[in-house]
């Protein structure tokens, strides 16, 4: 299996399944002497982990960060970071029934086309468990964005019809922690926890979209052509488990505008050049131009059911199937420090390029 590493100058690889006995990450091109700030690592595992709310899957994880490579007194030393997280909530006997079933919109018939074997637990390599492993490499490579003041917030801004329609800049993002949905408009945070309750309670689930903004991006980061700025984060975002759609600045809603009202007029401002607006979302031509890079992912709803569905068996028998176990009702509210992980990823991989030309 390959399409497991992200990158270029700073190449994550991750590996493990979800009902395996750990899940680990491997981080190549990390500079030497970035100071590992554990406690801000583990709260970003935290943040994504299982079993933190009514709202989100019961599983039990711990999510550990065990490195075990490229560390040296408490700081990086330029070779391979590696760490392993192990998997403590495995419950593989919830899974027994999907051995010769394939489940509605998860990679159970896909896997089972290109291999010819697949791993029913969990999904296996498939699992959003996977992303763990994200988190940790994507924590990292926030520290080192910190240094040169780069900051990322993600947060969620829609729960089925539920949407935030304010921007990021009307908005306290302080308060997005502070509530089980990742909201930081707690009006609407009630009625989206209330929403993915209704539907929990149905044995259903629902979609969302989360909205991110990459403060202090500096100009010129990405390349043209194949690999602009833009066109890598949405790789990044789309790669996420359950992700369907990906947009920056305007992205959709710019169809309706005529130029002269979307495009970003230039002007100087104490020595810095800026727009005096941003519809197109921090990047132009793929390269960052120096405003904030904001973005919106969209989240299907999770394929798993606590209610019967028509499928097939692997002999492609008409048959039932139902859920069993511990899932999320909506994705989005853990996805938002995978979001989060995934730019700070893309952004420190297109900074390390810059630096190499001197930059």
């Amino acid at each position: 299996m390959a399409g497991n590493s992200f990158g270029q100058l700073f190449r994550v690889t991750t590996f493990g399944e979800s009902h395996g006995p750990m899940i680990g990450v491997v981080i190549d091109g990390c500079p030497p002497g970035l100071k590992l700030d554990l406690e801000f690592i583990q709260k970003q595992m935290d943040r994504r982990k299982p079993g933190q709310s009514k709202i989100t899957t019961q599983r039990k994880e711990e999510d550990k960060v065990d490195f075990v490579s490229g560390v040296f007194e408490g700081k990086t030393t330029g070779t391979p970071l590696a760490a392993l997280i192990a998997n403590a909530g495995q419950r593989e006997k919830d899974y027994d029934h999907l051995s010769e079933v394939y489940r509605p919109s998860h990679g159970d018939f896909t896997y089972d086309a290109k291999y010819g074997h697949r791993d029913y637990r969990g999904g296996g390599r498939s699992s959003a468990r996977e992303t763990a492993a994200r988190v940790v490499a994507g924590a990292v490579a926030q520290l080192f964005l910190a240094e040169s003041g780069i900051k990322i917030k993600a947060f969620v801004s829609q729960v089925g019809p539920v949407i935030l329609d304010k921007n990021y800049d009307e908005l306290d993002l302080n308060l997005i922690d502070e509530n089980p949905v990742r909201c930081p408009d707690l009006k609407i945070a009630g009625r989206m926890q209330s929403t993915i309750e209704e539907v929990r309670k149905e044995g259903d689930t629902i979609g969302g979209v989360i909205s991110a903004v990459i403060f202090g991006c500096p100009t010129g980061l990405g390349e043209p052509v194949f690999d602009r700025l833009h066109a890598d984060l949405g790789k990044a975002m789309l790669s996420i488990n359950a992700a369907k759609g990906f947009e920056y600045g305007l992205g959709f809603n710019s169809v309706v505008l005529k130029g002269s009202q979307h495009n970003d007029i230039f002007f100087k401002e104490k020595g810095k050049v800026r727009t005096k607006t941003n519809n197109s979302g921090g990047i132009q031509a793929g390269i960052s131009n120096g405003m904030d890079i904001h973005f919106r992912v969209a989240f299907k709803p999770v394929a798993t059911l606590m209610k019967e569905q028509q499928t097939i068996d692997k002999k492609g028998k008409s048959t039932v199937i139902q859920g069993k176990g511990r899932h999320d009702p909506c994705v989005v509210p853990r996805a938002v420090p995978i979001v989060e992980a995934m730019a700070a990823i893309t952004l420190m991989d297109h900074l390390l390029r810059s630096r190499s030309y001197g930059r």
